[in-house]
């Protein structure tokens, strides 16, 4: 009776997580380009009260066993990376991408980090930045004489100058992509780094060798489906709440055993 106790309470230690995993999903339904996470569970050991396959005589054996389950145990939050949709702001310096693909900003520590939030402002040098003050990685400066930027569908940044009629190239923006996206380590503020179950980064240009496009004057908003995640809420809700019933019934069975008189 005491390993119902202990199967039911790693269904509940189990369920706490998605809970919270799905409660993170929830929070950032508005963050740009955030991408939701979902949790991947797994059975437990067994205990082989009797294995099938026993000869129970000359000529036939058990076509079955009795395997008695442990519980269950998360083995992985998995970040799905589904494109998010995509919502106009007409910002000069705000970019979706529509594909694959991430773009490059560099860390105060010199350590390269990878975001889908195009989301990107000018600091008074006129160097490109995210909204957490970090460069875009190759920089890009937008001189101060500009009247006007354009950046297109490959990343090439193009400004206007006044006086002049042709547009200028100032930059080429670049996006990397990883065998595994799923494997990048999140660390908050929009932002990921490699990690080697990831796999090294491929660079290139927007738009081409099966990278995505960039959208000025567009944002990714999050791929979190409201509904989907309710649901996914109250199912979490009825798996935690049967498992502590569960307890109270092996509870239940145990005081009936502890209460039996000659």
């Amino acid at each position: 009776m005491m390993q119902a106790l202990w199967t039911s309470a790693t269904g509940m230690l189990a369920q706490e997580l998605n809970t919270n995993t799905i409660a993170n999903n929830l929070a950032n339904v508005n963050t740009t380009g955030f991408k939701k996470s979902r949790v991947d569970f797994q059975d437990l050991m067994y205990q082989v009260l009797e294995p099938a396959g026993v000869k129970t005589s000359d000529n036939s054996t058990t076509p079955t066993g009795i395997y008695l389950g442990e519980g269950v145990r998360p083995v992985a939050t998995l970040r799905m990376h589904q494109q998010g949709p995509l919502e106009a702001t007409g910002g000069t310096f705000d970019l979706a991408i529509e594909g694959s693909g991430l773009f490059q900003v560099l860390t105060p520590e010199g350590e390269v980090a990878y975001t889908r939030d195009g989301s990107f402002k000018v600091d008074g040098m006129g160097n490109l930045l995210t909204p957490g003050g970090y460069y875009l990685e190759p920089a890009v400066t937008i001189p101060a004489d500009t009247t006007d930027v354009v950046i297109s569908e490959d990343g090439r940044v193009l400004i206007e100058v006044a006086g002049q009629t042709d547009l200028q190239e100032v930059g080429q923006i670049r996006l990397v992509r990883f065998m595994n996206p799923s494997g990048l380590k999140p660390v908050g503020q929009n932002l990921l780094i490699a990690t080697p179950a990831s796999g090294e980064a491929v660079e290139g240009e927007p738009n081409d060798q099966g990278f995505g496009r960039l959208a000025q004057g567009f944002l990714e908003g999050s791929n979190v489906t409201i509904v989907e995640e309710m649901v996914k809420l109250i199912i979490a809700q009825r798996a935690y709440e049967i498992n502590t019933k569960s307890i109270q019934v092996a509870d239940d069975m145990l005081s009936m055993a502890n209460g039996l008189r000659r």
